[in-house]
């Protein structure tokens, strides 16, 4: 795309980006602040005239609080998922899920927050049954698509409190490890999902979801919208059987 020439696609993204950037009362300053973005490569952005970087996509959507590979399905034709994590009120800031607060009672508030809801995490995992039972994966998928959302609060929690306190980072691993375990587990079983599959083939490969997509030569929002649990197309489903495959052959 030759410089300030517009793509409908990205242009279709832009707007939601900004759009939802409003509703959950976020400016460009902030963005740019927080080094998520530029303000000028924003601005190119919402207006349909640049595409951001995988990274940089991702980290978006974590402030936005949308599910990873959301601003490249939108490109490509599909709808913004719907306003249901903050209504705006009258001054057109978000009045649910707003970002972490800073300063040190801020962190303190995080902290306490993030461990409550992991003990709640850990009790319900601890409560589940054998990995045999026909109730476990029901059971363990509504956990895994939770841990993902609290995985994505605890990240953006650590980039907003200053100096990233250590109980955050702690907080953050502990999430992910918990998802790790459970995923494997839910792998193992003979009615295992497509996605968690693909999650524990790339695990022992020891490859990150991008890694894993470059040998599958397809976009890493695939490899996550999968191991997300989404519903994916025949097509997109069939190419990442043919990547689970090719990572677990010999």
């Amino acid at each position: 795309m030759e410089d300030g020439e517009i793509d409908d696609g990205i242009a279709r993204a832009g707007a939601a980006v900004a759009a939802r950037r409003r509703n959950l009362g976020i400016s460009q300053r902030e963005l740019a602040r927080q080094k998520v973005i530029t303000a000028p490569a924003l601005i190119h952005f919402e207006k349909g005239r640049s595409w951001p970087r995988e990274r940089t996509r991702h980290t978006l959507e974590q402030f936005l609080q949308w599910p990873a590979g959301t601003i490249a399905r939108i490109r490509a034709g599909g709808e913004a998922p719907p306003e249901t994590l903050a209504r705006p009120r009258p001054g057109g800031a978000a009045t649910e899920t707003p970002a972490p607060p800073r300063g040190s009672d801020g962190a303190v508030l995080v902290v306490d927050a993030l461990k409550l809801a992991m003990d709640r995490f850990d009790t319900a995992i601890d409560d589940l049954p054998e990995e045999s039972s026909p109730d476990f994966p029901g059971r363990a998928s509504t956990i895994l698509a939770d841990l993902l959302k609290l995985e994505a609060l605890a990240a953006r929690a650590m980039r907003h409190s200053q100096g990233s306190p250590a109980e955050v980072v702690k907080s953050l691993g502990h999430i992910r490890g918990r998802y790790d375990d459970l995923m494997l587990k839910a792998a193992a079983r003979p009615d295992a999902t497509l996605g968690q599959r693909l999650y524990a083939v790339r695990r022992r490969a020891n490859l990150g979801a991008g890694e894993a997509a470059a040998v599958g030569g397809f976009p890493a929002e695939l490899v996550e919208s999968a191991e997300a649990g989404e519903v994916l197309s025949a097509e997109n489903a069939a190419r990442v059987e043919s990547l689970i495959d090719a990572l677990a052959g010999p």
